[in-house]
């Protein structure tokens, strides 16, 4: 059951456009194992930016 919620929460979070963290960090690891991390915010942030920066990408 927990699993199939915490399944859930990944794919709203998704449909939403909400960051995920934790798979940035899974896959910085995995990835790119010697670069620096972003912290939280600085992802939060980043995220935000690239969200908002693709004009017409969005419909309002």
């Amino acid at each position: 059951m927990r699993a199939r919620l915490a399944a859930l929460v990944r794919l709203l979070r998704t449909v939403i456009g909400a960051p995920d963290y934790e798979r940035y960090l899974r896959h910085m690891a995995a990835r790119h194992p010697g670069c620096a991390v972003m912290s939280r915010d600085e992802f939060s942030r980043a995220r935000l930016e690239a969200r908002y920066a693709r004009p017409g990408s969005r419909c309002c």
